[in-house]
């Protein structure tokens, strides 16, 4: 069932999951932590879909309700940038769609065929490139160890907040073995089918989903955690911009983990398997079993996903959302704190989501810092907004004090017209050490 990445047995904590198909992807957990109903779960409808391509939105009309909770909030936290970012999110037809390129396999002719049909790569190759790992003609039989042990020796004002609308100077993005291939467009490359024993050389999503990949900055040999896993379009980013000694994707609903296995056996190759590990381990522990383990943790929390719920199929559903989205925020702290624990003291936290709503974003990481003293988080600003600020509209919170004038912690990627990526919240935090 499982193909070649079998999941690591871990054991259960006692949490009941319940996964709702017809919501779409996400999230994880992320135990009960799966966010769902009562008893810490937050109910089945809270399931977030990852950024990514939208199935089918185009023929389906917006949910009144969740519209008018848009309408109120987003005025209020976004100011100008919410028409515009409205005019784009009821507008299914003109969300762009990115081409992530898969190393693990030969890519010259689809780099012909998407610079034919007007695609470029937002991200410059590195310097040398990453040499792609042999695919054996064989995939099946793959087995996983647990990630071992690391040895401690060895991301306002309320009523008219100010949002920055200054014109960036362009410079130059870091180099990455990542490659993603964008249309000025709406065009959107057809997605290609499974075929056992063969890698598949692309996967479709929203670009904006890369930048929390982009600032965890993984490096060659270092032990990664991407806490809510599935369905694992981030992990095979992560896999594209290096060689991690480990990377262990979460994943506790069986669902949902058998997504993301397939996805991982669809473009990795088997020579990654002792490198790949998935756990179905619940989120909000996995930093108390495991603390002070890994060099980098990717915490993409589950989230009122804009783009799904703002397509609700019933008022009835509106509402339950609406419901759960007041109960979120203590779900994602709680996750946050956990990667906090499994990171090593030097090591870095990024927290992400994929909604516009601060009580998600800049909120909750505040709250976790609150009650964590050996953490801060990093201005990526200068290194990741600036650079990409061609392709993406990038706003960041700023709170006005008596005395006092700060940016909150953290980057918004806003949907705008011609830049239609996001919504995408990222924040990096290191852990002092």
């Amino acid at each position: 069932m499982f193909g070649r990445f079998a999941p690591v047995s871990a054991a259960r904590t006692g949490f009941s999951f319940v996964f709702d198909a017809s919501d779409g992807p996400r999230n994880c957990l992320r135990g009960c932590c799966s966010k769902r109903s009562s008893n810490y779960v937050l109910g089945q409808r809270a399931l977030k879909k990852k950024p990514g391509v939208e199935r089918q939105t185009e023929e389906r009309s917006p949910c009144q309700l969740i519209l008018d909770c848009f309408d109120r909030q987003y005025t209020k936290e976004l100011g100008d940038f919410w028409p515009s970012a409205r005019r784009v999110l009821l507008e299914p037809k003109s969300w762009q769609y990115g081409v992530m390129l898969n190393r693990f396999t030969s890519l010259e002719d689809i780099k012909d065929v998407l610079q034919s049909k007007g695609f470029s790569s937002f991200l410059p190759p590195q310097a040398t490139d990453v040499p792609a790992v042999p695919c054996p003609g064989s995939t099946a039989g793959w087995a996983h160890k647990r990630p071992p042990k690391s040895d401690e020796d060895s991301e306002i004002q309320s009523g008219s907040r100010e949002l920055p609308s200054e014109t960036l100077s362009l410079s130059h993005p870091p180099p990455t073995a990542l490659q993603c291939y964008i249309h000025p467009s709406a065009l959107r490359f057809p997605s290609q089918d499974h075929w056992p024993g063969r890698l598949k050389q692309y996967y479709l999503l929203n670009a904006a989903s890369l930048l929390p990949v982009l600032a965890l900055q993984v490096r060659d040999g270092e032990k990664v955690l991407d806490l809510c896993s599935a369905p694992g379009g981030k992990a095979l980013a992560i896999m594209q911009t290096a060689t991690p000694a480990v990377l262990c994707c979460n994943e506790p609903d069986p669902h949902r983990r058998a997504w993301l296995t397939r996805t991982l056996d669809s473009f990795l190759p088997q020579s990654l398997s002792d490198r790949v590990v998935i756990c179905d381990q619940d989120g909000r522990h996995f930093g108390l079993r495991e603390p002070r383990t890994y060099d980098k943790v990717l915490a993409d929390v589950p989230c009122s996903n804009d783009r799904s719920w703002l397509y609700s199929s019933s008022s009835q559903q509106g509402e339950r959302r609406l419901s759960e989205r007041t109960r979120l925020p203590g779900l994602q702290a709680q996750l946050l704190r956990s990667a906090l624990a499994a990171v090593r003291p030097g090591g870095a936290v990024v927290y992400s989501t994929c909604t516009l709503s601060s009580a998600e974003n800049s909120a909750v990481v505040e709250a976790v810092l609150h009650t964590f003293p050996d953490a801060e988080p990093e201005d990526l600003w200068e290194d990741l907004a600036k650079p990409l600020s061609d392709h993406f509209a990038v706003v960041r919170d700023v709170a006005v004090a008596a005395a006092s004038y700060r940016h909150k912690p953290g980057l918004l990627v806003v949907p705008q017209p011609g830049r239609t990526w996001g919504p995408m919240f990222l924040c990096r935090i290191r852990r002092k050490g």
